[in-house]
């Protein structure tokens, strides 16, 4: 059988799977009839085909991982090679290999046995990509050591992931979303948004910069709205976040509050807000550039909606239990199971995490607030914040930080909006 028709492992199970079937429902003369088919269309013997129909076939797991079958003289050939074009990929490296080979040894850059070179050119693009990786792994990298003074920061805040299944409320993930465009260079927007790991609650704040005193300006909008208390912050391990002096903000503005940070390389000790980021925020203003200050303050107004739409409107799921199933010749994986949803407000009051006068309080905001008119009018603010023109000049920051420090619409005043004018 030619080798571009040979099936695969994968595609030999399922057409066994889908035989067997047939097979489990034939009598004697129909049975042997299938296995002569069987036996020409996978190339497998008879008698290994009757262990297969008796038994589900389900591939096992190997029990022992093969040995290697290029040694280190291929892995040493491939890196020459690979620096010799720039270090392309796999895919575009691999037919070359043998050619470059020879074109390499003919000018005295390598020693190749014909072993070597035998493998070579036998050797698959799925090999020379994992061979590559662990090259990469490999290389000497210029150090990128943060400054001394941030390094013994660091070293105080302890690395840690929030527990999934935390039941009170006040722990929130922190995150900066960057409105560059295409491209990172000169001022631009950034939202920072805060979410609670036990009731889904969110805060957005659009700011221009990121500047220490910036950052401040925004959390203390953050904080002069938020119905109940943060217990700890978590962001990742930017220094926007992690300086002296938002550390010193946050100990005299929220007392007892605790300082944690996402360890290093994992990106899903942040997966709350990073959900929200995605959903709450790329959904939304996409990934153009934002970096004026009347784009800045448009999106305030936008995320001004969207804290009562979603806070109070939009039901989320939260994951209630976690089993770890191991199945007979398969990998073990997790199965999440989620509980019934409920908007961020409901889990909030459910976890008596608001004093009775302020929940009474919210609770009649959201029976004077029309979702449907609420949601009409988050489009309407998007449509207008896409449609300010880019910063053509030097923006003035000290704008958005006026902007910043007026009262925030909460709980009353936030309905109805002024729309828009332009």
């Amino acid at each position: 059988m030619p080798a571009d028709i040979k099936m695969t492992l994968d595609e030999r199970r399922k057409y066994l799977l889908r035989m067997r079937l047939r097979y489990l429902q034939a009598n004697r003369t129909e049975r042997s009839r299938l296995l002569d088919e069987m036996a020409q269309v996978t190339e497998l013997h008879r008698k290994s085909l009757l262990r297969l129909m008796k038994d589900e076939p389900v591939r096992k797991l190997r029990q022992r991982q093969r040995g290697r079958t290029y040694n280190y003289e291929v892995d040493d050939v491939i890196r020459v090679v690979a620096e010799s074009l720039d270090y392309i990929c796999a895919e575009r490296l691999t037919p070359g290999l043998v050619p470059t080979t020879q074109l390499l040894v003919k000018h005295g850059e390598l020693t190749v046995s014909e072993d070597v070179l035998a493998q070579l050119g036998q050797i698959s693009i799925s090999t020379v990509k994992r061979i590559l990786t662990r090259l990469r792994q490999d290389e000497r990298r210029l150090p990128r050591r943060k400054p001394e003074r941030t390094m013994r920061l660091l070293q105080e805040i302890p690395a840690l992931r929030i527990p999934w299944d935390i039941q009170e409320p006040g722990h929130f993930e922190v995150d900066l979303v960057h409105h560059g465009g295409p491209s990172s260079t000169g001022e631009y927007l950034y939202t920072l948004q805060m979410t609670d790991v036990a009731t889904g609650w969110s805060e957005r704040v659009a700011v221009l910069v990121r500047s220490a005193l910036v950052m401040e300006a925004a959390f203390r909008r953050i904080l002069t709205r938020l119905p109940f208390p943060i217990i700890e912050l978590h962001p990742d391990n930017g220094s926007e976040f992690l300086n002296y002096h938002l550390l010193k903000f946050f100990k005299e503005a929220v007392k007892g509050v605790r300082i944690s940070r996402s360890r290093p390389w994992q990106k899903n000790d942040n997966c709350h807000v990073e959900q929200r980021n995605d959903s709450l925020v790329r959904a939304y203003l996409g990934y153009d550039r934002l970096d004026s200050v009347a784009q800045a303050l448009a999106a305030n107004q936008l995320y001004d909606q969207m804290w009562l739409y979603y806070n109070f409107f939009q039901p989320v799921l939260h994951i209630s239990e976690k089993i770890l199933v191991v199945d007979d010749g398969q990998r073990p994986h997790v199965k999440r199971r989620y509980d019934t949803a409920r908007a961020p407000f409901d889990r909030l009051c459910q976890a008596k995490g608001l004093p009775a006068e302020r929940q009474q309080q919210l609770e009649q905001l959201r029976q004077q607030t029309n979702p449907r008119r609420l949601h009409q009018q988050v489009h309407t603010l998007l449509d207008f914040v896409l449609a300010l023109p880019a910063a053509d000049s030097p923006q003035d920051v000290h704008e958005t930080l006026a902007a910043l420090a007026e009262p925030v619409p909460w709980p009353m005043d936030c309905l109805p909006v002024k729309q828009p004018e332009g």
